[in-house]
């Protein structure tokens, strides 16, 4: 029998014992994050430009690019660990492109520095919205960003029998409830961006049987939002349902607005005044409602040209007519950022911040 007090002698026995202390010291090297996995950390920061998943209800999943934090919290076990928080950005505008004008040229060149997913509000490319223009007019500016752009559908667009141009060229990106549609769609979806649920609607409400209380849409949208009870929810469309600007108020939104207060929708974007407004947030009525209110912004400043505003009302709390540039919308879990970031040259801005209902 071998005497035991040898085997630390024998080569084997040194062998073993230098890859253990390896092995220990190439843990010890690790990142923490890496080595205690993705909630073990307490106060560590998210790479950014980490990717989550886009849900388009009624479409297949789509990769994007957010911004990530890590929030620190104490578990049963009085161990304090970090847990991933989703955020997100929006960048929106409207009325955006002319093969005559170089507005969407300056607004595009914003998009080209900011990240996040894109919102065109509606009236995309003027004037009729037809399939040349949108190759020879908005695929040069704007088009440089289609894969990020969720859009909507404007009047213009359909200037173009069935919008077809528009449908053709986003195809099942703007009509995830018919992926296959390229004319004629309902063009209304919704989908999640961060921990935000997103709805976007069609205005031009001849084309989409009515935007009255009991038309398909509004039937959609309650159940939509019933389906989607998140902390906090945004809707775009193209027609502003509050406006000082040449358009003025549109009535026969009412009832698509009353279903977004009904359910605690937070932030209203729009288009079609050709310049930017926000407002307080209002009640069903357009009464001030800082409590349960949707905030307005109006942003018809892509690119297209400017239309004058009235003189404000009370309830606006800011606006220009002279300004191209872009919406900024910074998504966190319960709270969220605006930024109007105006085109080179441009002095105007405006921003703020708000909590979720």
């Amino acid at each position: 029998m071998s005497d035991p007090g040898s085997a630390s002698s024998s080569p084997r026995f040194w062998l073993r014992l230098f890859v253990l202390l390896g092995l220990v010291a190439g843990v010890a090297g690790l990142p923490a994050w890496l080595s205690l996995g993705d909630t073990g950390v307490m106060g560590a920061t998210w790479p950014t430009g980490s990717f989550t998943s886009q849900r388009v209800h009624g479409a297949p999943e789509v990769a994007v690019a957010t911004e990530g934090s890590c929030e620190t919290i104490k578990n049963k076990k009085r161990r304090r660990r970090c847990i991933k928080r989703q955020e997100a950005t929006l960048l929106a505008a409207g009325d955006i492109a002319r093969c005559d004008g170089t507005g969407d040229e300056a607004t595009a060149a914003l998009l080209d520095t900011l990240p996040g997913t894109v919102a065109a509000l509606g009236d995309l490319v003027y004037e009729s919205g037809t399939a040349e223009e949108f190759t020879q007019c908005y695929k040069p500016s704007w088009g440089r960003h289609k894969s990020r752009t969720r859009p909507a559908l404007g009047n213009h667009d359909y200037e173009t029998a069935g919008a077809a141009g528009y449908f053709g060229y986003f195809g099942s990106a703007a009509t995830p409830l018919d992926p296959k549609c390229r004319s004629s769609c309902r063009g209304y979806y919704s989908y999640e961006l961060g921990s935000w649920h997103i709805v976007v609607l069609n205005t031009t409400c001849s084309e989409v049987g009515g935007c009255r209380a009991g038309s398909p849409q509004e039937q959609w949208l309650r159940q939509d939002l019933a389906a989607h009870p998140t902390a906090c929810t945004l809707a775009y469309w193209h027609h502003p349902r509050f406006s000082f600007g040449k358009f003025h108020d549109a009535p026969l939104l009412q009832d698509l607005w009353q279903a977004l207060y009904d359910h605690g929708v937070e932030v209203l974007l729009t288009g079609h005044d050709h310049n930017y407004q926000r407002y307080t947030p209002l009640d069903a009525t357009g009464a001030p409602d800082l409590k349960r209110g949707i905030r307005e912004f109006v942003v018809g400043t892509g690119g297209a040209n400017f239309t004058p505003l009235d003189s404000r009302p009370p309830i606006a709390e800011a606006g220009n007519d002279t300004t191209f540039g872009i919406l900024q919308l910074s998504l966190h879990p319960t709270s969220y950022d605006w930024a109007f970031i105006p085109v080179t040259g441009g002095t105007f801005t405006d921003s703020g911040s708000d909590t979720c209902h």
